[in-house]
This record gives structure tokens, sequence and C-alpha cells, in this order.
């Protein structure tokens, strides 16, 4: 039976905790022989969730004395099915501003930027919403018979996208069909790597999660590429085909390895919300990702509207991604070493300055557009990366597919509305994008404090606390 984790505090190098068994269940809240108790919060959740998930049905009983590899040629070749699948669904997710643009400018001329924002937001908002269910699906089934129908309807709502004509047409195909198939790609591919990596899954989730800032420097190059040789229709007809070869390699590589909790519920539970370290962090994450999304899927149309020719405009959004994959994979690393919480909170000061300090005041110059996608698509991709992480230290890994798709459904209200907002800001504004960019910093501003508080939740108010 699973013994809880333990805070990552600089002095956490205390013997194991001694267990106290009966023939089904594992008690909470015992302490280590040296009278160190655990975060009295995690406790309490961790009691709280036991006695009451899944009512009705017994106790979940968790794994005992549970390891992990930490490498080896399985683990990394799920983290090679991961970087596939997500380099596949994120790579589309971040290139909406290359759509957007396009169709804003051809197909939904004759619509305004808010309207044609609704068919973005939808999609993401699918993508997150639809995990409250796939969460808990893939804890009980496993990533198989998610990967594959996701993948599917991932490649047919490209496809589809290539004859579209009408602002119905956008709405059906890519706002919901494509959000809904994203969403089945999306939990498997990150939680995954949770059943193979503890110590390092920092390093291993960046990792995996460079395949979406990847694509997102890819596809829209290659679309800008073919939109002037093939148009439209025949290049999203060959994103599509990309999309198929990398999800095909997801599907047969991504794999769970820890059994389910026993009598564990396909159910979403959103008791779990009492929990007030998780509470914190999903209202963290929920701002976090309301003003992450505004300039992937704004600052194309930011520099048009600043003066800048179409080629660097199209541009811009890929430089922003080649900084998110470095963003992703090196804070990975260091998040192992200072805590995932830590480098939240460092990442967050990062946008904060790129927004108030870099972009508005020198956002309309070259160097000044060019520094702030460089900072704002690093310190993001740390945030993408990393946020997973401090989900998954505040439960079991057993239930880490539960907790993360809880949180990421309350923050797909976030980017339902992000994209209207900021398209009706601008319209506020007569055209400027003064009122986006401080909106932007305020969302970034929030984040951080409600990060800071559930870390002070679990291990207290000091910043030099590793967690």
């Amino acid at each position: 039976m699973e013994e809880p984790e333990k805070s990552e505090t600089p002095s956490h190098h205390h013997p194991p905790i001694a267990e106290t068994r009966d023939p089904t269940y594992l008690e909470k809240g015992q302490v280590d022989p040296d009278g160190n108790p655990k975060s009295d919060s995690f406790i309490a959740a961790e009691q709280e969730y036991s006695d009451n998930a899944n009512a009705g049905s017994g106790r979940v009983t968790l794994l005992g004395d549970e390891t992990y590899p930490e490498g080896g040629l399985r683990a990394w070749l799920v983290v090679l099915g991961s970087w596939s699948g997500l380099l596949a669904s994120l790579g589309l997710m971040n290139s909406i501003a290359t759509l957007q643009t396009y169709v804003a400018t051809h197909q939904l001329m004759d619509y305004d930027e808010g309207t044609i924002g609704w068919i973005f937001s939808f999609y993401t908002a699918l993508c997150f919403v639809c995990g409250i269910y796939i969460g808990p699906l893939f804890d009980r089934y496993g990533p198989k018979w998610l990967i594959g129908p996701g993948g599917l309807g991932v490649v047919a709502s490209v496809m589809m996208l290539s004859v579209c004509t009408k602002y119905w047409h956008f709405m059906l195909c890519w706002g919901i069909f494509n959000g809904i198939a994203t969403s089945l790609l999306f939990t498997p591919c990150i939680t995954a790597i949770g059943h193979f990596f503890h110590e390092r899954r920092g390093f291993a989730s960046g990792l995996a999660s460079t395949g979406g800032g990847l694509g997102g420097v890819a596809f829209p190059l290659l679309l800008q590429s073919l939109f002037d040789r093939v148009g439209w229709g025949w290049a999203l007809r060959i994103l599509g085909f990309v999309c198929l070869f990398l999800l095909i390699f997801a599907n047969l590589l991504v794999r769970k390895r820890l059994p389910p909790a026993q009598n564990a519920s396909p159910h979403p539970d959103f008791r779990i919300m009492r929990e007030r370290p998780f509470l914190l962090l999903t209202v963290g994450v929920f701002f976090l990702e309301f003003g992450l999304f505004i300039p992937l899927a704004y600052v194309s149309s930011y520099a048009l509207a600043n003066g800048f020719d179409e080629s660097f405009s199209f541009r811009i959004l890929p430089i922003l991604n080649a900084a998110s994959v470095l963003g992703r994979a090196l804070p990975g690393w260091w998040a192992d070493k200072i805590g995932a919480f830590n480098t939240n909170m460092i990442s967050l000061c990062v946008t904060v300055f790129a927004c108030y300090v870099v972009w508005l005041p020198f956002g309309h110059t070259t160097p000044g557009l060019v520094m702030f996608a460089l900072l704002f698509g690093f310190a993001t991709g740390n945030n993408i990366s990393i946020t997973p992480v401090c989900v998954g230290k505040l439960c079991h890994t057993q239930h880490y597919g539960r907790y993360y798709a809880t949180c990421y459904t309350v923050v797909s209200v976030a980017v339902l509305l992000s994209l209207p907002v900021a398209g009706s800001i601008v319209q506020a504004a007569d055209g400027q994008y003064w009122g986006l960019i401080l909106f932007t910093g305020l969302t970034q501003i929030i984040a951080l404090v409600a990060m800071y508080a559930a870390k002070a939740a679990s291990v207290g108010w000091s910043p030099w606390t590793n967690f």
C-alpha cells in the first residue's frame, strides 16, 4: 500500500514513514520515526478523499512501497510517445494565431475579432473541460482507448477544416470536434509520464512537452509556406497527414504502469476541491492559462495592426514557440532541483516583466516585439510543462489523472473566455492593444499570488522552501 508523498523541503532526508496497516488500507497522517509530521493540509486532504471518494463502493486501496523506474527503455519510449502526441495536439493549439489571422482576412473577413475568437476559445476550452472524465478514465483503464479515437478525431477535423467556408463550419469542425478529440490526447500524454518518473518527473514532463512547442514552430511555418504554394485546402490536408504520422507513434508507445486503485471510479469527484492547496493551485492555473492564450492568438494580429508586414507578423508566433521549446525543457530539469512551485513562480515573474516592461512600451518596435516573444515564450513554456508536476505533488500518482483533469476542467472556463474577452478589449480601445497587454499582465500577477498561497498552504510561507 502506498505511502503519501512527503513535501519536498530542504530538510526531507528522513527515514521512511512507519507503516500501520490493516488488511486493506494504509492509514494516513502517520509520522516518521524522527517525529516529523507530514504536511497537515495534505494529510487532511488525503484522509478526506480516501474516506469520501467512491462512496458506496468501498475504500480506495493504494499500492504499497511504490517505486518508479526513473528511466529505462520502456519509460523513455513513453516519453517519446507523449512527445509525439503533444507535437500533433499542442502543436495545433500553439498555431491558432496563424489559423485565426488567416481566416479573419479570408473566409471570415466579414466577422469581428471577438466573434472569430469564440471558435478558438471553444476549441481550447473543450480540450480541457472534457478531461473531467478523461482523467479518471485514464486512471481506471489506461490510454489505449483514449489516444486511438482522439488521434483519428484530430486528423479528421484538420482534413474537414480544409473545406470549411462558413462560420458555423469552423465552429463545428474546429471549435467543437477538434476540441473534444484533442482532449482525448492531452490528458493521457501528460499523466502517463507520472507512472514512470517521480524524482525526475519535471525533467521528463518538460522533454515531452517540448513537442507542443516544436509543433508551434513547425506548423505555422509549414502553413505559411503552403498557403502561397498550394492554397488553404491542401495546406491543411498536408498538415493532417503529418498529424496522422505522429499520432500513430503516440498510440503505439504511450502506456501506463501502475494498476488503478481498487474500487477506483471512472467518475469525477469535485470534493477534492475542498483541499485548500489544490483549490489555490487551481485558481493560479486558471489565471495563468487565461493570460497565456491571449498572446498566442493575438500576437500576429498585433503585429499587423502596428504596421509590420505580413511575413514578419506570421513569423513572430514561431519565434515565441521556439523560445517555448527551451522553456519546457531546461526549467524541467531545474524544477527537480528547486521545486516545481518555485520554478513556476519565477516564470510568472518573467511573464509579468515581459508584458509590462517590454511589450507595453516597446512592442511597436521590431527588437521589442521579438524580445517579448522570446521572454513570454520561454516563461510560459515552463508553466505549461511544470504545472502538471505541481498538481502531482498534491496527490497520489494513482489519482493523478483525476486531480489533473479536475484542475483543467475549471481552467477550461478561463480559456473559453480569454480570446473573446481579449477581442472585446481591443474593440473597446478602438483597435489599440494597450488594454489587452495590461489585462494579460494582470492575469499573470493574480496567478503568481495564488500559486504562492498554494505553496504556503502546503509547506509554509518561506520563499526558500524547496517545493
